[in-house]
Formats: C-alpha cells, structure tokens, sequence
C-alpha cells in the first residue's frame, strides 16, 4: 500500500494492486461505532481509501524520542490487543488460525508500526489483514514481530526488550501456544526477504 497526501484533514492510502478495501472500510466502521481507536474512513474504490489524516508519530517514532518510555508503551499495545479482543467479530471476515470456539477478531499485524500515537491517544492502522480466530495469534504474532526486531542489530535493543517486557507483563492472553504458529505464518511471508527470514528460524529453535 502506499499512502498519499490530499490535504491536511485526509489521507489517501493506495493498494498498488487492489485490496478488500470494501471490506477494510466496514471493519474499520464497526470498530470506530464500538469505540475502537482507528482512523475514519470518507470513500473507497477497489484500489483506494480516503481516511482522515492522524496527526503524531508512529509507536517507532515515539519510542526513539521518549526511549525511556518504552514499558509504558509495550503495556498500551497490550491494551489495544486487550480492547479488540472484547468486541465482537463482524460477519464476512476470513478465518485464520481459528479454533473452532471462541474465535475472536484479529488484527494480524498489530506492533508499533501500525499504532499512530495522537494527541488523543493510540490509533491502529493497517486492517487488511484483519480475521476472525484464536486470539492467541495475534499475540503470538506481535511477539515475534518484535523479538525479530531484537535480533536485527544492538541499537534499539534495549528499548525493544522493555517494550517486550511491558507487553507481555499486561497482555492478558497468553501467546505461547501459538508462537509455532506465528513463526510459521511469518515465514510464509511473500514480502520477506531470505536473510530476514534466519530471525523468524532462530525464535523457532529457542
């Protein structure tokens, strides 16, 4: 996807190959109408989004300028995975990683990119992956997201184990039996590069 400015108020993010933005629209609808922090959607095509334009850093970019901050915030991406798993899953939504019973709605990709910090508060952006299924996943998957970011290289380190840290301690769903699972989804990544993929493997032998 790759956003694109329109003005001050609105954003417009474009599927470079065309997405269920239909889909990601009435998902991101039903979540802002059960209080969920996203983005409001104006109009979509097959290829575009308009949203309003979130004004702050991504979690990233909040956590290299306040790094001493970073348990506090591993705790409030906890509390978003914790808020989502409270709501109820709309109709139509694939299911990933589902068990059957108690399937929950997913996001599949919630880490600190894809949290805007506003001046209002935490935001999630990026829904196309969203399902509906075990909500173990998504934890799971949030871990190894960020303990694949450890291994990259000793600069943020420091911060990113606190972030872990404050993440786990707070998360109220337990990740570890899904951790195969999530390892094996991120493996499977079309976007992911061979030497990117040795840090999913290392996770898997630990």
């Amino acid at each position: 996807m790759t956003p694109t400015s329109t003005d001050d108020s609105r954003v417009l993010r474009r599927y470079r190959h065309g997405g269920p933005t239909g889909q990601e629209a009435r998902l991101m609808a039903h979540l802002a109408d059960h209080g969920y922090p996203v983005p409001r959607v104006y109009e979509t095509t097959e290829t575009d989004m308009v949203m309003g334009r979130l004004h702050g850093p991504t979690m990233v970019q909040a956590l290299r300028r306040r790094p001493w901050r970073a348990y506090s915030y591993g705790r409030a991406l906890a509390g978003l995975h914790d808020s989502l798993r409270a709501l109820a899953a709309p109709d139509r939504l694939p299911r990933r990683f589902s068990t059957g019973h108690d399937d929950r709605l997913l996001h599949l990709d919630l880490h600190p990119e894809n949290v805007i910090v506003t001046a209002g508060g935490a935001v999630v952006i990026d829904w196309r992956n969203a399902a509906v299924g075990d909500r173990a996943a998504d934890t799971a998957l949030t871990v190894v997201i960020l303990r694949v970011a450890l291994l990259s290289g000793p600069v943020e380190r420091t911060i990113l184990r606190a972030l872990l840290r404050g993440f786990l301690t707070a998360c109220r769903t337990d990740p570890v039996p899904r951790l195969a699972d999530a390892v094996a989804a991120r493996l499977a990544d079309p976007d992911l590069l061979p030497a990117e993929a040795e840090r999913p493997r290392r996770i898997a032998t630990r």
